[in-house]
């Protein structure tokens, strides 16, 4: 992606362009000694200084007068002018061009970050076709109601959430879930605001306005995710406030004191204080932090995750323990059948047969895993009587033997018991002419991401995986051990969730702990936990609101990602902490002792700052691999 400078970033451009050009002039005049004299060089120098610093001499001038002096507005411009008063005329103009490239170089990197972002974020619908009197309107998409019609034209963006009434075609989410594949949607499906039509041509029935749908609640959301800073940012700000007055007073020490104890000479040593005020900028860590935030957020949303600040991003990369819910999450709430266990005579595939054909008129969810397992056409002329009765199974006549499939609750109806020795779980127990004839057991089909979303936590460095669930405890550790999550929690109920969790803080929390729901009925433990993850949240209004991180798909991998952006993005930050403040502190130490000339004070400003910032530029690069 290419960014081109913004009129204000041209015209500097342009200024340091010129202000070079005569800088070079003027030194080939003095070097060769066509200029020598004090008095015409001082006025030839302040030509390229005047062309390319005065604006930082006017903002230092104004801050002032306003009481904020210690900026590094101030700091350029004592220095320069210092730098001119002791003679040293090619060393100022240097200083102010050095900045200026410097500063030029800051306001691109944010553009592109924020362009990043926007170019990312370019979900906002441009308008709607609402039908009136048999043609279309364009409409803005502020002024739909709840209940209105439109059309969405192939190639156009969904302007708001609805429901599809006629007509299918194939929607393209990438901005939105980081997925290329479409999805297709037909008449009775839901759209998301945001998505772009691909093929057919759509009617659509809104179903909320446009303030309330995805589409304005994740630009909202990617707005304001600037104004959440991490902990590390706000550190950055207190230290700059600080440390910016603190070496001014150093400086001004390092000038005055020497030369009035020890009888040094004062131009000696107001040219080391000069130096010394030049590499004490901050702009290296109080540019480039914030940068690295901003962009590793931006590379989140690439991947449609959706991460609402830097606290949370600072928050994320720190976590040790990731928790799950079960259903909707790891698993995908389908069943399957896992295990067939025949009683007496009967073998395995004419218990697997009664069973699907008894189950073969059934909507359960059950019976669908059985037909499933089966996987042969039913022959309903050899099944009859079918009685099914709500909350236990049904019976039926197959091939003229009475079967009956269900609970134990339907058997014990019929006077026949479940043998002792039978697992828990969820089961469907099957008798043929009042004999117990065996049972199937079922359990929840696990994401095909989701083994690899922990092992890839685990590989990050998560110390400790757990999952909680309403399901029964033998459901629940078939998924822990299939999955290889460390701990599990069955048999809560919603409300038991939060203080499962805390127990789970309480033993395993370590630094964070991050819990990752389907963002349904899980509001209450997503804002516990210390980073509440809403998974497969797309068009979801309690995720949005209640989670801190929002995947906008149903891939469990994408948690793995969120940590793995979170983590580079912290590592980066911290790579131009230690950088800037190492290199700063070293030549500092060198221009107090005398050994840092005004060049190194000029790489240790703006040269530190640029290395700091590509650095920081690497965050909008992440990718999920």
């Amino acid at each position: 992606m290419t960014t081109k400078l913004s009129p204000k970033q041209q015209k500097t451009l342009i200024r340091i362009i010129a202000a070079f050009a005569i800088f070079v002039c003027v030194i080939f005049l003095q070097q060769t000694n066509i200029v020598s004299e004090t008095a015409i060089l001082l006025v030839l120098y302040l030509v390229p200084y005047a062309v390319i610093g005065y604006d930082v001499l006017i903002r230092a001038g104004k801050n002032i007068f306003h009481g904020k002096i210690f900026d590094e507005n101030f700091l350029m411009t004592i220095a320069t002018i210092g730098a001119f008063a002791l003679g040293e005329y090619p060393e100022a103009v240097a200083v102010m061009l050095f900045y200026q490239v410097g500063e030029l170089f800051q306001s691109y990197a944010v553009s592109k970050s924020r362009k990043s972002i926007a170019t990312l974020m370019d979900i906002r619908p441009d308008h709607a076709n609402i039908e009136s009197e048999g043609r279309l309107i364009e409409v803005d998409p502020g002024e739909l109601k709840t209940g209105d019609i439109i059309i969405i034209k192939p190639g156009e963006r969904v302007p708001v959430d609805g429901v599809v009434i006629s007509g299918s075609s194939d929607l393209n989410t990438m901005s939105l879930t980081g997925e290329s594949l479409p999805r297709s949607v037909d008449a009775g499906d839901e759209v998301i605001s945001g998505c772009v039509n691909m093929s057919g041509l759509l009617r659509v029935r809104v179903q909320k306005p446009y303030g309330e749908s995805t589409v304005a609640r994740i630009l909202d959301m990617v707005e304001n995710a600037a104004a959440k800073k991490a902990r590390t940012e706000n550190f950055i700000t207190i230290f700059s406030r600080y440390y910016t007055p603190a070496v001014v007073g150093v400086a001004a020490a390092l000038a005055v004191l020497p030369p009035v104890l020890l009888g040094e000479p004062f131009a000696d040593w107001v040219g080391r204080a000069l130096i010394f005020l030049v590499v004490s900028c901050p702009c290296a860590l109080v540019i480039s932090i914030p940068l690295s935030f901003y962009g590793g957020i931006g590379g989140a949303s690439r991947n449609g995750i959706l991460i609402k600040g830097g606290n949370y991003l600072e928050t994320l990369a720190k976590t040790q323990t990731v928790v799950f819910d079960k259903t909707g999450t790891l698993t995908s709430g389908s069943f399957r059948v896992t295990e067939i266990k025949p009683a007496g005579e009967m073998t395995e595939e004419q218990l697997l047969r009664y069973a699907a054909l008894a189950e073969s008129s059934s909507t359960h969810p059950l019976a669908a895993s059985i037909r499933a397992a089966y996987g042969k056409e039913i022959d309903r002329n050899v099944v009859a009587n079918v009685t099914e009765t709500a909350g236990r199974g049904v019976s039926a006549e197959v091939s003229g033997r009475v079967v009956l499939a269900g609970n134990a609750k339907l058997l014990a109806g019929e006077g026949v018991a479940v043998p002792a020795g039978v697992p828990a779980g969820t089961a469907i127990h099957v008798t043929v002419d009042g004999s117990y004839a065996g049972y199937l057991r079922f359990a929840d089909t696990a994401k095909p991401n989701a083994k690899k979303a922990v092992s890839d936590l685990k590989k990050l460095g998560i110390k400790h995986t757990a999952m909680l669930t309403g399901d029964a405890e033998a459901a629940a550790k078939l998924t822990a051990e299939e999955l290889g999550i460390d701990s599990y929690r069955a048999g809560l109920l919603p409300q038991e969730k939060v203080s499962g969790l805390e127990d789970i803080m309480a033993t395993f929390g370590g630094s964070s702990t991050a819990y990752v729901g389907d963002g349904i009925n899980d509001a209450p433990v997503l804002s516990r936990a210390d980073v509440g993850i809403a998974m497969g949240s797309l068009g979801s209004d309690a995720a949005i609101e209640a989670a801190d991180v929002v995947l906008m798909d149903d891939d469990p991998a994408k948690v793995a990602t969120a940590v793995r952006i979170s983590k580079k993005t912290f590592w980066i930050v911290r790579e131009n902490i230690v950088f800037a403040l190492g290199v700063k502190f070293f030549v500092l130490a060198f221009a107090a002792a005398g050994f840092a000339t005004m060049w190194e004070a000029v790489f240790a400003d703006v040269g530190v700052a640029v290395i700091a910032i590509l650095n920081a530029m690497r965050t909008l690069r992440f990718s999920e691999k």
